[in-house]
Parts: C-alpha cells; sequence; structure tokens
C-alpha cells in the first residue's frame, strides 16, 4: 500500500505541473494588461511612465518562461501573488473563503447522504413498485432543475413569501439552510439513482442467493452484505462531490452572498483579478487529486480485492 501511495504521488506531480503551466500561459494570453488592471483597480491614474513601472515591478517585462518559472518558484514557498482589486496576499484570501465553503459543503453533504442512501435502498427493495416508481420520477425532477433556478425559488417562497428565512447566508444556522438545500437536490436525486443501481446490481447476484436458501434473514443480507458491497458507489460519489464543493459552488454562494470560494473567483473573474483567478485553479487541482487519491485509498477499507490487487 506504501508503494502505491508512492507511485500515485509521483503520478500528481506532473497533472500539477500541468494545470499551473495552462493556467499561466492563460492568464499570460488573456487580452488584458495586468499592469494597467491592478493600476485601474487601485485608483491611481494611468500614465505610460507609472505603466511602465508598474510592469517592471510585476515582472511582466521578462520573458514568459521566466515569468512562469518565478510564478511557479513562489507557489511552491506558498506566495500566489498579491490581489489587484485589495492589495491582499491570494493565499491570505483563500484562507479566508475557505471556512465558509467547507461548512457549506459539509452541510450539504451531510444533508445529501441522510436522504440518499435510506431512498435508494427503498428503491432498489421496492424496485416496480409505486413507491420505487416515486421516488425515481423525484430524482428526475430534481436532477432537471438548475441550481440557481432553485435558489431563485427557495428564496421567493421560504424568505419573500413566508419570511421563514433570510434572503442572505449571513453566516449564521438559519443562513445556511436556503443554500444547503440548493446545493444538496441536484446531489441527492442522482446519489439515490446510483445507490439505487449498485443495490439492485447486489442483490442479483449469487451470495444473496445463496444466504437466502440457508435462511438468513433479508435485513441482515441486506445492511451487513449488499449495503457495505454497495459503499464503493457512495464512496466514488462523494469523492466526485467533495471536490467540487472544496472548490466553492460559485452560483449558488454568489447568489445567497455566501462569501466563500466560489463567490470569490466569480468577483475576481468580474474584476479580471488574475491572480487570484490563478490561485483558485492551483487550488482546485489539488483538491481534486488529493480527493481522488484519498478515494482511491479507501477502497482498500471497503473492498479486499482493492488491496490483493495493490499487493499484486
Amino acid at each position: 500500500m506504501g508503494k502505491y501511495i508512492r507511485k500515485r504521488f509521483v503520478q500528481l506531480i506532473p497533472i500539477l505541473l500541468g494545470v499551473s503551466f495552462i493556467t499561466f500561459a492563460l492568464m499570460y494570453l488573456a487580452p488584458s494588461d495586468p499592469a494597467e488592471m491592478k493600476l485601474s483597480a487601485q485608483g491611481t491614474a494611468v500614465s505610460q511612465e507609472i505603466l511602465d513601472e508598474t510592469r517592471e515591478e510585476m515582472g511582466l517585462n521578462k520573458p514568459f518562461l521566466e515569468q512562469y518559472l518565478s510564478w511557479l518558484l513562489n507557489l511552491l514557498t506558498g506566495d500566489m501573488g498579491v490581489s489587484y482589486v485589495d492589495n491582499v496576499p491570494v493565499s491570505q484570501k483563500i484562507v479566508t473563503a475557505m471556512p465558509s465553503t467547507i461548512i457549506l459543503a459539509v452541510s450539504s453533504m451531510l444533508l445529501t447522504l441522510l436522504i440518499a442512501i435510506p431512498l435508494g435502498i427503498l428503491a432498489a427493495i421496492r424496485q416496480n413498485q409505486w413507491v420505487d416508481y416515486s421516488i425515481r420520477f423525484s430524482t428526475f425532477v430534481g436532477t432537471s432543475i438548475p441550481n440557481f433556478f432553485l435558489a431563485l425559488v427557495l428564496i421567493y417562497v421560504f424568505a419573500m413569501q413566508l419570511n421563514w428565512l433570510p434572503v442572505l447566508a449571513t453566516g449564521s444556522i438559519r443562513g445556511l439552510i436556503l443554500p444547503t438545500i440548493a446545493l444538496s437536490t441536484v446531489m441527492i436525486s442522482k446519489y439515490i439513482r446510483q445507490i439505487r443501481a449498485a443495490v439492485l446490481e447486489e442483490l442479483n447476484k449469487d451470495y444473496v442467493m445463496g444466504a437466502r436458501s440457508r435462511g438468513i434473514q433479508e435485513n441482515v443480507i441486506l445492511y451487513k452484505n449488499v449495503l457495505r458491497n454497495s459503499m464503493i458507489t457512495v464512496v466514488t460519489l462523494i469523492g466526485l462531490s467533495i471536490g467540487s464543493l472544496l472548490g466553492g459552488a460559485a452560483v449558488v454562494e454568489t447568489i445567497f452572498v455566501w462569501r466563500g470560494l466560489g463567490k470569490m473567483v466569480v468577483d475576481a473573474i468580474g474584476a479580471r483579478d488574475y491572480p487570484v483567478i490563478q490561485g483558485f485553479v492551483v487550488w482546485m487541482a489539488i483538491i481534486y487529486v488529493v480527493v481522488n487519491l484519498l478515494t482511491d485509498l479507501s477502497y482498500h477499507l471497503l473492498d479486499p480485492r482493492v488491496k490483493e490487487g495493490w499487493e499484486t
């Protein structure tokens, strides 16, 4: 297992380097002049003399590869640059926005699992019955509704009409409810369909038929064997969802003014704050590769066949 982990870490290095290079190249090829954008964002009068001095200070007069290597070396030391808008280090902005994103991600993930796992199992054991049809129809509707539309409907109904919850997510528990529902609805629908399919696949395998023939209770078969073997599907879904959630749900966070990573990067795109955008993309790449690695390692605990494959 240790050999496998080391091998995966070595494989991650070229991926992260490739992402950093492409990100920096895209920002370099952008039509706007970073020096001019920085001066304009800070309210400084842009003259040719000041513009030339700023370009020299930012190293924009150097060749592309030299600029990239300088940026990469700073990145490896934790220096992602400084925001053009408020002159705050990008790493500090990410650290400041991170807790809000983590809170929203955890609440959305918990709500998704609490609803999706029982309903997915119920739909599988009641296959082709009215319960199954009702759940599947609900998941079809939930998957079809865009996050931004659902968020606006939730605000209109629960905040403006019923006045039960605040329109803006102020960081309180009440303000967290609507963003969590808006994010979880689509995930719940997808999870239910995947869990249902995984449980149905397990129920049709020979070991289930053998257990039933030996008189083992259905609940024991379902929760001790079928559910455990279906958890690989759940873990895979969690890994994919956590990666995107920790990157910030840009649309939902912007609508509810939830000051997480998603809103931070939307504001940065609007202001053409290139260092923040670059730092966010690199952060997303790190999150995805780390979460994928942890997901693969979790298979070791759930399926002994994975462990045998690693040892081989």
